[in-house]
């Protein structure tokens, strides 16, 4: 009797209309997430379309990219002091706005605008704020649920992104993966008007750290610049001129690259922005960051393994469609229905990962999710050939899928749970900006390293196969130029263009599967890290029925000390 009175008494102070709130937080999550990934597999359209050149069009997804991580952690900022629904339905406003600008663009210059600038603001303010609601909205097992759902809506949304966009370029236009926004975002501000609860205003109004935002912004800008164009531009020696509006600012000619430059300047300024943040904690004014907030452990541990996760995700997300239509040659949207199934394996393992929690806590689901991660990677690993089938691929998806829905969505949970309520959108705003560069590191990392086995395997098999001299010339050369992707010319007799495709379709192979042992290790690695998080057991039967924090009621003390 005792417990339903204290239940119905804690159920008074919920807010009847957070389900629905919750449907609003996701659908703006699925479509921020989605723009990530959905205009990938329409970049060779939108080139025929515009009549331009495919580096000057990467720059639309690539800008995107980098406005968004460059700007979360201000975002999130903004809604700690100006109050998190103000901010997401600014961020909404934005992010449909640019979505119709790009939508009835003509040249890449506006998509630019509209995708990458207008858009990447939006998703930089509403991002960050979805997650503070969250974490002000729900508590006990309802706020696991929540976090859950948010985690899996984002992993079925960067996995359905080739789908989607592969589908809607081939049977309608790309334009509508842009107009799908102009629809949601219109739909998300309504609804957060209506079901979602103003933020409490404080007594005193927060100044906004100008100088802390003014270095976040430029160092992260630059980290995750370098680290997504290193390969492009060269790490070393220069590989390409680097143009800033067709102006040439480091020529190929100088005798180093610009990306360590640009490398070592990210991370001047990055320290920089600690000490300045440092020294606005200990005179308590107000910092941008609050790096005090690192030694919680669950905080601090939760980021470094999201930041790991992430690496080995977006790694794989680059490796399988440069194998799938490199080697096993499927047409974008062919390759988008392969990797469909991670979809749905993702919501089913954040389905059983929810249930899991209340038997072995929070922190073990994650552990369980990061080593299914690992061993979906090991048998793609092992599928990988020039016979893979969808059937063989599937077991591979499904323990690797279950992994994302198991680790990813409980991992916002651990980092979010033991975070201050005046300072959760800040901090959900770093949970997001690790996982943005720990995508960029991903990418940079497998990317080079799956671009430069190819090409090695590439000239290693053309030089010795029994071709032609001046074929063999031509085919050194597009390689160099084209990469995996390189076809043969018309000219080429048939018995030559089977050689060549042969010896192309299985150096795809060979690197993929150096890149995929690499991310083995990268998760594993993960995996390992994971363990450094405290272990939150599940809580009590009482405890739930007073629907306390789920997180963290029951740390183990020792792992405190």
């Amino acid at each position: 009797m005792i417990v339903d009175e204290a239940r119905v008494a804690e159920s008074e102070h919920l807010d009847p209309r957070r389900w629905v709130a919750l449907l609003v937080v996701l659908m703006a999550a699925f479509i921020v997430v989605l723009d990530n990934t959905v205009l990938n597999v329409a970049i060779p359209t939108i080139r025929a379309e515009f009549h331009t050149t495919l580096p000057s069009l990467l720059w639309v997804v690539t800008g995107y990219a980098l406005t968004f991580a460059t700007l979360l952690i201000i975002g999130g900022r903004l809604g700690d002091i100006y109050g998190h629904r103000r901010i997401f339905v600014i961020g909404a406003a934005l992010f449909g706005v640019g979505s119709l600008v790009a939508s009835v663009s003509t040249s890449v210059p506006q998509l630019v605008v509209g995708e990458a600038i207008i858009e990447g603001i939006g998703a930089s303010l509403m991002l960050p704020s979805t997650l503070a609601i969250l974490s002000t909205t729900f508590k006990g097992r309802e706020r696991a649920t929540a976090f859950a759902a948010w985690g899996a809506t984002a992993g079925v949304a960067a996995a359905f992104g080739p789908v989607v966009g592969g589908f809607l370029t081939s049977n309608y236009s790309w334009r509508w993966s842009f107009r799908i926004n102009v629809i949601i975002a219109p739909l998300a501000i309504i609804g957060a008007l209506l079901f979602m609860r103003r933020g409490e205003r404080t007594e005193r109004r927060i100044p906004l750290d100008l100088l802390g935002a003014a270095l976040i912004a430029v160092g992260m800008f630059l980290l995750v610049f370098a680290l997504s164009e290193g390969s492009t531009y060269g790490w070393g020696t220069p590989l390409k001129d680097f143009s800033l509006f067709e102006l040439v600012v480091w020529p190929v000619t100088r005798p180093i690259s610009i990306m360590p430059i640009v490398l070592a300047v990210a991370i001047g300024v990055l320290i920089a922005f600690y000490f300045a943040e440092r020294a606005k904690e200990r005179r308590d004014a107000y910092p941008l960051f609050p790096f005090a907030h690192l030694r919680i452990k669950t905080y601090r541990y939760g980021l470094l393994t999201g930041l790991v996760l992430a690496m080995g995700q977006f790694g794989l997300s680059f490796v399988l469609p440069v194998f799938l239509q490199g080697a096993r040659l499927l047409t974008p949207q062919q390759n988008g229905w392969w990797q469909f199934p991670t979809g749905v394996f993702i919501i089913l393992g954040a389905q059983i990962g929810g249930r899991l929690i209340r038997a072995v806590g929070t922190t073990v689901v994650v552990r369980l999710g990061l080593f299914s991660y690992v061993a979906g990677l090991v048998l793609i690993f092992h599928a990988v050939s020039l016979e893979i089938t969808v059937w063989r691929l599937l077991p591979g998806l499904a323990f690797y899928g279950v992994g994302i829905g198991f680790a990813g969505a409980q991992l916002t949970n651990v980092v979010m749970s033991e975070v201050p309520a005046e300072s959760s959108g800040v901090a959900s705003g770093a949970n997001t900006t690790v996982r943005q560069v720990g995508a960029a590191l991903g990418v940079a990392m497998i990317g080079s390293l799956l671009s430069v086995q190819i090409l090695s395997q590439a000239v290693t098999r053309i030089r010795a196969a029994a071709l032609p001299v001046a074929v063999k010339a031509q085919a050194l050369a597009g390689v160099h130029a084209q990469g995996a992707f390189y076809k043969p010319p018309a000219s080429t007799s048939p018995h030559d263009t089977t050689i060549l495709q042969h010896a192309l379709r299985t150096s795809v192979v060979d690197g993929a599967r150096v890149a995929l042992l690499f991310a083995v290790v990268v998760v594993a690695v993960g995996a390992l890290l994971s363990f450094l998080i405290p272990r939150v057991a599940a809580p009590t039967a009482r405890a739930a029925d007073r629907l306390e924090p789920l997180e963290p009621l029951d740390v183990d003390p020792a792992l405190l000390a």
